[in-house]
């Protein structure tokens, strides 16, 4: 075979035309992977110098793709999809005691994990960690560990507390401005405020924790993934409850702030939990110590 002489896309690239056909959005397909908007407008623009036309046009409805751009997106689909394919294929050739699985919740994997996992692969390249996660459609293997959120008490399992029990009441400065300000937790109930479906209870805990019992905000917007809840509170459309390890980089930049330092002490936390039945594997051991280690690094305060 003859080498290819003309530039390709890149995998991100492809990733992320993908990503735009389906979503119709730039904001969309960073949303999906975990890129800022300018990150993916940047690829697409790449891709399309490289291939020389536009692959979408704007229309009422957002991003429609051109026809080159349907006759495009077709064969990047198969592209990553065989990529994916070859990836997989490599499973039975890997020592089964250097893999390990771990089930991923999303926001523990975008804001805590994957931004300090080089310190983990690059110490031990040769372990092979997958991770998934509660929606993912492979069920061939089950995972060597699950991380969870609750109080700990999963039977059958051995569960090691990593973070999270610590949590800020947060919000957009301009928007605790325009409320009126926050001097205490009893202000909290003139506000909108932004609830996660797992932990529907939070507000009465942070009310009782801070002498106003009842507390009840007269209006709340739910969401199913702390993602969201902290994209909303950036965005000015109310307050949120959020385990401070979440947020450490909103608060510090100031898109977010914890007036009057208001919080509270939660029975909930995040955990890495694995079954008490199945022996670790020394792959896994070596895991689960770094990040227990990594976790202690940053504990909240007890």
């Amino acid at each position: 075979m003859t080498g290819l002489s003309h530039p390709l896309p890149s995998t991100t690239g492809l990733r992320v035309v993908e990503a735009v056909a389906r979503h119709a959005s730039c904001s969309g397909a960073a949303l999906e992977l975990n890129m800022t908007q300018s990150a993916v407008s940047k690829q697409l623009k790449a891709v399309e110098q490289i291939v020389g036309m536009p692959l979408f046009r704007r229309n009422r409805r957002g991003l429609e793709p051109t026809e080159a751009g349907r006759a495009f997106i077709a064969p990047a689909r198969a592209v990553l999809a065989g990529l994916v394919a070859a990836v997989a294929g490599l499973a039975p050739f890997r020592p089964a005691q250097h893999r390990v699985r771990l089930h991923v919740l999303p926001i523990l994997g975008d804001r805590w994990l994957v931004p300090r996992f080089s310190g983990f692969s690059d110490r031990h390249p040769e372990i092979d960690v997958q991770f998934t996660t509660f929606v993912t459609q492979d069920t061939s293997e089950p995972p060597d560990a699950v991380f969870r959120f609750g109080e700990g008490d999963w039977p059958g399992q051995v569960c090691d507390y990593l973070f999270g029990r610590d949590v800020a009441l947060v919000g957009a400065p301009d928007a605790i401005a325009r409320f009126g300000g926050i001097a205490g937790a009893a202000d909290v109930a003139r506000f909108p405020v932004l609830d996660h479906f797992q932990t529907p209870l939070r507000w009465s805990e942070f009310g009782e924790a801070n002498g106003v019992a009842g507390l009840a905000p007269q209006r709340v917007i739910r969401f199913g993934f702390y993602a969201l809840v902290i994209r909303a509170a950036i965005a000015g459309q109310g307050l949120a409850l959020v385990p401070r390890s979440l947020v450490g980089d909103e608060l510090a930049s100031g898109q977010l702030v914890n007036p009057a330092s208001l919080g509270f002490r939660s029975r909930n936390g995040y955990w890495l939990t694995f079954p008490a039945e199945r022996p670790p594997s020394p792959a896994f051991v070596l895991l689960r110590d770094w990040l227990v280690a990594e976790a202690a690094g940053m504990r909240e305060a007890r």
